[in-house]
């Protein structure tokens, strides 16, 4: 595996969306797969009401295939609780 910097492709990034007007809900939860500054492969997760900054949160992984499998995870958990993709 090289060190070469992780750029976002669908296969790395996902933007997920959850609104609710009945509930004044409006959120977003994005996942990607990056380098931290060691070389390592870390999987972000950011997350928050629309219009705000949000928190975040990266995961180490030790393979990007780990982190792949920890991103589809992620992804479907959310799906199920309501959240929707967006086009990034």
């Amino acid at each position: 595996m090289s060190r070469d910097n992780l750029h976002p492709t669908p296969d790395r990034l996902l933007h997920l969306h959850r609104c609710d007007l009945a509930r004044n809900m409006a959120r977003f939860y994005r996942l990607s797969i990056e380098r931290d500054l060691f070389g390592g492969v870390i999987v972000l997760r950011e997350w928050g009401r629309i219009g705000t900054r949000g928190q975040r949160l990266t995961e180490p992984c030790l393979h990007e295939l780990d982190a792949q499998l920890r991103l589809l995870r992620l992804a479907q958990a959310k799906r199920r609780r309501g959240y929707v993709d967006i086009d990034a």
